[in-house]
């Protein structure tokens, strides 16, 4: 006969197993937990960026102005572009109208911030699932963090907002369904690539080539042959009919400068590399996996975005900063994990991730996520102040010429230009005092304390504060503008009634 005793430790047994797990204890909760933890970094970043007046015209205040487009039911024209400029006509990203209800609700440039920051972590969830499955619970933690604090998405995250964030975890995705040879719906994680951004159509064909090398070859080549197609319409026919110069804006950042097809094949190779700018973001794109993502097949994903951005003419392209590498980041991570998927040797996937982990922490004082420790981030300056106090002083509905890190902290509320090189046609055009076109605009507020070199040219004068306040006062002289207040540095007017 069975005692008590002997009944007890079966009993426990089956409580045990009808106990539901903890939901702190579900591999679901390790992916979702790291994107929850991302996002609140990126948002914190990103939200006191704003508030410390480090977000500009360029490009925050631009995407608020074509999203507040969407969300009243209009087309994107953007006034800090030009009169009359349909943003589409720069870079062709209808999804980004996808934003649209978000911002109806919550009207703000804080809104695009923290979406954006939302975008960049919830690409974590297919690298972490995936490291998961593939290496184990530990190797999922290494490889969230060392992607969620990867120097191409902190780069991202703290600057403005940018369409390109809508792509990271759509790749992500796709990456994640290729890893596990599901053709069909990586191909639909990848397809709505061609609606972020034009460029983004060689990112699918690149995927297409990689299915057709893997996988089934008919859908490959048909993915393929579709990003490529989109892409060919979208640069030579659907943005030359939207841009008000009826040309590709971007296509002088692509322009031949030598003579000849022969020379420039010759030097192709070398002009990858030349400046040493372009060498080194090679070798850091590649740094996070300790460069072993480049022994995998999938890193040839990344070759469009490099490409285009190593030939381009214009050195934004070619450096670190910026968002141009957030879309490389997932790539990089799915190359690394495709690589440690077929290692044999757990001693040397452990090591592999202990470097990752080591490169990390690197690269990571180097970045602007390290802003959250320094003592500035958290300060409120006499001159912040004295900014909002201005802005506060100018009506909701006005229209408003602004310096380029005050535009997009009036964006949401008022119609805003560009102050002091206001757009002409389209386009923006720099102009000697006596050249400059009238102000349009009810109200200017001016920021002497942060003269940007942007938007005037290398040399066209050797200190951009000589023209910015030469332009200040021919708005009072010639224009017949007022100064209202002016306090820190900070100067606002407003036209005066005739």
């Amino acid at each position: 006969m069975r005692t008590m005793t002997d009944i007890l430790p079966v009993k426990a047994q089956a409580e045990a197993v009808a106990r539901p797990t903890p939901w702190f204890r579900r591999p679901a909760a390790l992916w979702w937990g790291w994107a929850a933890a991302l996002c609140l970094l990126y948002s914190t970043v990103a939200v006191r960026r704003h508030m410390l007046l480090r977000t500009t015209g360029y490009d925050l205040g631009i995407f608020e102005q074509a999203v507040r487009a969407y969300a009243e039911l209009r087309a994107p024209v953007v006034p800090l572009r030009g009169e009359g400029f349909l943003l589409l006509g720069d870079h062709f990203h209808p999804l980004l109208a996808a934003l649209a209800p978000l911002y109806r609700l919550w009207p703000s440039p804080l809104c695009l911030l923290i979406a954006q920051s939302a975008l960049l972590a919830l690409a974590v969830v297919p690298l972490a699932r995936w490291a998961r499955r593939a290496l184990g619970r530990r190797a999922a933690h290494a490889v969230a963090a060392g992607y969620g604090l990867s120097w191409g998405i902190a780069s991202a995250a703290a600057f403005d907002f940018h369409e390109v964030t809508l792509a990271v975890p759509l790749l992500a995705f796709a990456l994640e369904a290729l890893g596990r040879r599901r053709w069909g719906p990586a191909v639909a994680w990848a397809a709505p690539l061609l609606l972020i951004k034009e460029d983004l159509g060689l990112t699918l064909a690149a995927v297409g080539v990689y299915i057709a090398l893997k996988g089934p070859r008919r859908l490959g080549l048909a993915t393929a042959a579709a990003g490529l197609l989109g892409s060919l319409l979208e640069i030579t026919l659907l943005l030359p009919a939207l841009d008000p110069t009826g040309g590709y804006a971007h296509g002088g950042n692509l322009a031949e400068t030598r003579t000849s097809l022969l020379g420039a094949l010759a030097h192709a190779p070398l002009d990858l590399l030349r400046p040493e700018t372009k060498a080194t973001t090679l070798v850091l794109v590649f740094a996070p996996s300790a460069l072993l993502a480049l022994r995998s097949p999938l890193a040839l994903i990344a070759l469009p975005t490099l490409g285009w951005r190593m030939v381009s003419e214009n050195g934004f392209h070619w450096g670190t900063a910026f968002h141009y590498s957030a879309i490389l980041m997932p790539v990089v991570f799915a190359g690394l994990l495709d690589v440690l998927g077929r290692e044999t040797n757990p001693r040397n996937v452990r090591a592999s991730l202990a470097t990752v982990l080591a490169v990390t922490a690197v690269l990571l004082p180097s970045f602007p996520l390290a802003q959250l420790a320094q003592r500035a981030t958290w300060q409120t300056t006499p001159h912040l102040r004295a900014a909002r106090a201005l802005l506060d002083e100018i009506p909701d509905g006005a229209t408003v010429a602004a310096s380029n890190r005050l535009a997009p902290q009036l964006t949401s509320r008022c119609t805003v230009v560009l102050f002091p090189t206001f757009p002409v046609g389209g386009r923006l055009y720099e102009y000697r005092r006596e050249d400059l076109p009238p102000p349009t605009t009810e109200w200017i507020i001016h920021d002497e304390r942060t003269p940007e070199a942007w938007p005037y040219r290398p040399g066209h004068w050797p200190y951009p504060l000589r023209q910015q306040r030469a332009e200040l006062t021919a708005a009072q002289e010639k224009y017949g503008y007022e100064v209202v207040a002016a306090r820190d540095g900070v100067t606002l007017l407003r036209r005066a009634a005739h």
